[in-house]
């Protein structure tokens, strides 16, 4: 499954390569992905189409912000959460 993220006017985003919606509300939306956790955060947020199966997301609402975290097998996991925290 290939990943790709594409994000119109900052009001309308496709997102592809999605293996699971962790949690989403009109505030944040935080989607797990090919290549890591997505956190899209905004506001008036609405998933208005959800197909895992194929692995897509549509989205709208004002985004402002969309940040990857890492990837599973990483490295970091072996680390303490303190120490991740600080670094």
């Amino acid at each position: 499954m290939q990943h790709r993220f594409v994000l119109e006017k900052r009001s309308r985003g496709q997102v592809s390569g999605v293996k699971d919606v962790r949690s989403f509300d009109e505030k944040v939306i935080l989607l797990a992905t090919e290549e890591g956790q997505i956190t899209i955060k905004g506001e008036g947020l609405h998933v208005n189409l959800l197909d895992l199966e194929k692995g897509e997301v549509e989205l709208s609402g004002k985004v402002d912000s969309v940040v990857y975290g890492e990837r599973k097998g990483s490295g970091r996991k072996n680390e303490s959460l303190m120490k991740r925290l600080f670094q």
